[in-house]
């Protein structure tokens, strides 16, 4: 059994923590190290001369993802320290011969990135020709959030090509063996590592997975499809949703019954009048067991659930309750540990009149929530994740979460600060703003 070799991507922004990674990735057992596009964007190829330097008897990749002028980018980086630099399928072919004579005359690799490409198969069955040394099966990682897998592409690849074949995109060491049993001869691991709390750690099972062909076990830096949402849900929180979301703003004004609360669920929906309590209790007989029940009873009281619904949610095994309106029978609710938001909260309820509707589509706080979309609430609020990118909005928060993770070990580690790790001074904003007068 051939030996996959490991390679670890270092798509940080900051040089120092990026060789903190590489340092351990390495005692951990990888064999490469790329200096990520990301880095050489924020340091140039300094990175690479830093890697170079500490590492004198490692291959270094340069991730640079070539598009035009061949020639003096590969010249560039392989005079830096490279011995392999990457250049994109969707370039010129002049472009890419360029990077193969110039590579060829400093002693440099040319690695072909896939991504992107038209026909990733027919470039791989002539690839050869164009003189290049590898092929990358990249799956970016804004595919990997919607669940996208880089396997099935690279089995294809593999196929029609004895090229070095190498393999990128959210791999981690329940998936590296299986990359290395589909053919790849480079594992390309990233933020499984660089995130990690103990990269050296994570880089040594990783090692061990690739070589012994078998899987380890992760919790994290793995990503979901609508069908396992909840396995990410359960783990992060609404803040780590709204940070992958562009900031989305939870549910103004809604705040949870008791702390500690947390629960999450596809939404069953209702519209009701303030105090018309018949249609939310009726939801329970249509909710399924994990269903979170969100009504809109316009904001106002008087209340539309307490203790007996609560009851009556719990042992039918709900997730639980969002209202946009007024609850009651607080303490008694608490006690039951049943997880309730609202707006309000008053003593006297009104009657089960009936007027309303089940699942159909609500507004509240200016956010539609349509029924099946999925609902996150903690101490902090209320999110919604509309169904149809439910599972996106989950990976990317499980993705901010792990890179907290990392940040919070090197806080730790360093006994530093928050602003000193991310280097927040360096990268305030300047210049760029309206002209005066």
């Amino acid at each position: 059994m051939r030996r996959a070799k490991f390679q670890i991507a270092l798509d940080f922004i900051e040089l120092p923590r990026a060789m903190a990674v590489a340092r351990a990735a390495v005692e951990g057992g990888a064999d490469y190290i790329e200096a990520g596009t990301p880095l050489i964007k924020s340091e140039g190829l300094d990175a690479v001369r830093r890697l170079r330097e500490i590492f004198p008897g490692h291959k270094i990749i340069a991730d640079l993802k070539i598009m035009d002028a061949g020639r003096v980018e590969t010249e560039a980086a392989a005079k830096a320290g490279a011995n392999v630099v990457t250049v994109m399928a969707g370039a010129s072919e002049s472009t890419i011969r360029e990077c193969v004579e110039a590579g060829r005359h400093y002693g440099c690799d040319v690695a072909v990135d896939l991504l992107g490409a038209a026909d990733p198969v027919g470039f791989a069955r002539k690839a050869r020709f164009l003189g290049v040394s590898w092929l990358g099966v990249h799956c970016p990682i804004d595919a990997q959030m919607e669940g996208a897998d880089p396997l099935a592409l690279l089995r294809e690849v593999r196929r029609v090509t004895d090229l070095t074949l190498a393999v990128a995109g959210g791999l981690n060491s329940e998936t590296a063996a299986a990359a290395a049993d589909a053919g790849a001869d480079v594992v390309i691991v990233g933020g499984a590592v660089a995130k990690a709390v103990d990269p050296g750690r994570a880089a040594a099972d990783i090692r061990k997975a690739i070589d012994t062909r078998q899987a380890v076990q992760t919790e994290l830096f793995k990503r979901v499809t609508a069908e396992t949402i909840r396995e990410a849900l359960a783990k992060v929180r609404t803040s780590n949703i709204s940070d992958g979301a562009h900031r989305q703003a939870c549910l103004e004004g809604i705040r949870p019954l008791w702390p500690g609360a947390f629960a999450c669920g596809p939404a069953v929906t209702v519209r009701t009048l303030p105090g018309d309590w018949a249609k939310p209790v009726e939801a329970i007989d249509i909710a399924r067991q994990g269903d979170m029940i969100v009504v809109d009873a316009a904001g106002q009281p008087p209340a539309i659930w307490g203790e007996l619904a609560s009851e009556s949610a719990k042992n039918k095994g709900l997730a639980g309750l969002v209202v946009y309106g007024a609850v009651r029978d607080t303490a008694e609710v608490r006690k039951l540990q049943f997880p309730v938001w609202a707006k309000l909260v008053t003593s006297h309820a009104g009657d089960p009149k009936g007027l309303g509707e089940i699942n159909v589509s609500i507004e509240i706080s200016g956010q539609r929530i349509c029924p099946g979309d999925w609902i996150v609430a903690d101490d902090d609020g209320v999110m919604v994740l509309p169904r149809q990118r439910a599972a996106e909005m989950a990976n990317r928060a499980m993705d901010v979460l792990e890179a907290e993770n990392r940040i919070r070990a090197e806080i730790r580690e360093g006994k530093s600060t928050l602003s000193k790790v991310l280097n927040l001074l360096r990268w305030e904003k300047r210049g760029g703003g309206p002209e005066v007068g």
